[in-house]
C-alpha cells in the first residue's frame, strides 16, 4: 500500500484524459494540474513539482508532440518525468559476494534504522552472503539490546558491548573482528542524530573514518514530509551518503516528501521498508514503482519474484499431473511454499497490470500467512502415503489418520479437518478446470466460463473459502473472486496486461507450467 492515495490520484488523472474524445490543450493542462495537486498533497517539494509540470507540458504541447498519438505520448511522459523526479541517474553501491563489503548505516532518531539494519541484514543473507551485524550505538538506551535480539530472530551473528561507552572503538572492534572472520557484508548500526546535534556529527565523522565503509547509507523517515529535504542535505554534508532507504511507507500518505528528497542527496533509493515485518522490505527500482504507483504494474519484478519463490524443476510433473485432474496434498504443499516465498501477496497484487496493493488489507493478509503456515505445520507430519494419495479425504481409516496428525503437529482435529476441506476445494477446481480445457483458453468467453465456475465453488463467489479470513488461501481476504474475473476479463479485451494475451500466460507467471 505504498504511497496509495498519491496513486490513485495520478491514476484519476491518467483516467479522465482516456476517457476524452478530443485531447487538446485543456485537457493535457487539467491533467497536469491534476498530477501536481496529487504530488503537493504527498508532500512533495513544490519546487521539483513546478519543475515537472513545465516538462510534462512543453513536451506535450510541443509542435513535435502535434502529430503523435497523444494517449500513449500522456502516459510515456509522465512517467518518464516521475522516474526523473526520484532517480539521480547514479549508480547504488551492490555488495558483493567473497568479498568483503562494508555497510554503515545513519539517518536520524526514531527513523526506523536498526530494524532497516536487520531488514537489510536478512535481505542479503537470503542471498547466501556470510552477514554480521556491529552495534555502535551508544546514545540510545536499548540500541545493544534491540539489535542482539534482532540478530538472534534472523540468524546473523552480533557485536557489541554493553559497558563500552565508545561508539569509535565499538566499531572499530566490531568491524575488526568480522573481518578476521571474513563475513561477506558487515552492516555497521550507529547513533541517531539530529542536524542541530554537531557533537553526533562529529562522533558519526569519526565512526566513518575507523570503519572506511564501502557504503553509507541514509534511512529516511517517509512519514516527517517536507523536513526530509533539510536533514538529508545536513546528512549528505557531514559524510558520503552513497544511498538511500525509505521507511514506513506503509502508514503514510505523505511519503513523497521523503521520496523526494532524494533529490537533495544525490544519491538513488536503494530499498523500501513496507511494514515491521522484517520481510517487508523491497528493492527499489523508480521505474518499477512509478509503473506501480499509475497501475501499470511490474511484471518484471514479478518475474523475478517467482522465479525466486518457484521450483522450477517440479513444475512440469506437477502441472502434468494437474492436467489429469489430480492434485495431491504435497502438490498444495509446494504451491503453498511458493506463496510464502513470494512474500506480502499485496505486494504481488500490485505488480500485476491492472490490479492494486489496496485489494487486500493488511490485518487480513498476516492472518492468511499465519493460516498457512498452521497448514504446512499439519501437512510435515503427514506420511509419504498422505501426501501422494489423488484423495486423501476417500482413506477408510481416515479419522485415525486425523487424529495422529494433529497430535504430531501440535495442533487440532478441527484444524486438519479445515485443511482437508481446503484441499478438496482445490482439487474439485482443479477437476472442474481440466474439464473445461483450461489449457485451451484464449478468450474472454473462457474466461466467463471459469468465473461462472468458480461461482459455483463454496466460498468463491465473494464470501472467500471457508476457514480462511475472508478469502484465498494466502491472505486474499475481502477478494470478490467473481471481480477478479471480470478484472482479468476486461484487461484480455483491451490488451492491458502487457502484452501477455491470455490466462495461460498469467499461469505461466505464477510457476503453472504455462497453463
Amino acid at each position: 500500500m505504498v504511497l496509495a492515495e498519491l496513486g490513485n490520484k495520478l491514476t484519476a488523472a491518467l483516467h479522465n484524459v482516456n476517457k476524452k474524445t478530443v485531447i487538446d490543450d485543456k485537457v493535457i493542462t487539467d491533467m497536469v494540474n491534476e498530477i501536481s495537486s496529487g504530488l503537493m498533497a504527498a508532500d512533495v517539494n513544490i519546487k521539483q513539482v513546478s519543475s515537472l509540470k513545465n516538462n510534462i507540458k512543453k513536451q506535450l504541447l510541443s509542435d513535435e508532440a502535434k502529430g503523435a498519438d497523444k494517449r500513449r505520448l500522456i502516459q510515456r511522459v509522465v512517467v518518464k518525468e516521475l522516474v526523473r523526479l526520484l532517480d539521480p541517474g547514479v549508480a547504488p553501491f551492490r555488495p558483493k559476494k567473497n568479498q568483503q563489503n562494508i555497510v554503515m548505516f545513519v539517518g536520524l532518531q526514531g527513523s526506523g534504522k536498526t530494524t532497516t539494519c536487520t531488514k537489510y541484514a536478512l535481505y542479503y543473507k537470503k542471498k547466501g552472503f556470510r552477514v554480521a551485524l556491529v552495534c555502535a550505538d551508544t546514545f540510545r538506551a536499548g540500541a545493544f539490546d534491540q539489535l542482539a535480539q534482532n540478530a538472534t530472530k534472523i540468524g546473523v551473528p552480533f557485536y557489541g558491548d554493553y559497558n563500552e561507552t565508545d561508539p569509535v572503538k565499538l566499531a572499530r572492534d566490531g568491524v575488526t573482528q568480522f573481518k578476521t572472520e571474513k563475513f561477506d557484508l558487515i552492516i555497521v548500526d550507529t547513533s541517531g542524530r539530529h542536524k542541530q546535534e554537531s557533537a553526533l556529527f562529529d562522533e558519526m565523522q569519526d565512526v566513518t573514518k575507523v570503519v572506511d565503509p564501502n557504503d553509507v547509507i541514509f534511512v529516511m523517515d517517509s512519514s516527517i514530509g517536507q523536513a526530509a529535504i533539510d536533514q538529508a542535505s545536513a546528512f549528505k554534508n557531514q559524510v558520503n551518503v552513497g544511498s538511500v532507504i525509505i521507511t514506513k511507507l506503509d502508514g503514510h500518505a505523505k511519503g513523497g516528501g521523503a521520496m523526494s528528497a532524494v533529490a537533495a542527496t544525490r544519491s538513488p533509493i536503494t530499498f523500501m521498508g513496507t511494514g515491521e515485518e522484517f520481510t517487508e522490505f523491497q528493492e527499489f527500482d523508480a521505474q518499477s514503482f512509478v509503473q506501480r504507483l499509475l497501475g501499470f504494474g511490474d511484471i518484471k519484478s514479478l518475474m523475478e519474484m517467482v522465479q525466486g519463490a518457484v521450483d522450477m524443476d517440479k513444475q512440469p510433473q506437477m502441472f502434468e499431473r494437474i492436467s489429469q485432474g489430480v492434485y495431491t496434498m504435497r502438490d498444495m504443499y509446494e504451491h503453498f511454499s511458493s506463496i510464502m516465498k513470494m512474500g506480502p501477496l499485496s505486494q504481488v497484487m500490485g505488480m500485476i497490470p491492472g490490479f492494486s496493493d489496496q485489494l487486500i488489507t493488511k490485518g487480513q493478509e498476516k492472518e492468511g500467512q499465519a493460516k498457512i503456515k498452521m497448514y504446512m505445520t499439519i501437512m510435515d507430519s503427514m506420511n509419504n502415503q498422505e501426501l501422494d494419495h489423488p484423495k486423501l479425504q476417500d482413506m477408510a481409516d481416515l479419522p485415525e489418520r486425523v487424529r495422529r496428525i494433529a497430535r504430531g503437529s501440535g495442533t487440532s482435529i478441527q484444524g486438519v479437518n479445515e485443511l482437508l476441506q481446503q484441499y478438496q476445494m482445490f482439487q474439485k477446481m482443479i477437476s472442474s478446470m481440466k474439464n473445461m480445457g483450461l489449457s485451451n483458453m484464449k478468450s474472454p468467453k473462457d474466461l466467463q466460463k471459469l468465473q461462472h465456475m468458480m461461482k459455483g465453488m463454496p466460498g468463491m463467489g465473494g464470501g472467500g473459502m471457508p476457514g480462511m479470513p475472508g478469502g484465498m488461501p494466502g491472505g486474499m481476504g475481502g477478494i470478490d473472486m467473481g471481480s477478479l474475473m471480470k478484472q482479468a476479463q476486461n484487461m484480455m479485451k483491451g490488451g492491458g496486461m502487457g502484452g501477455m494475451g491470455n490466462l495461460a500466460n498469467l499461469a505461466k507467471m505464477f510457476g503453472g507450467g504455462g497453463k
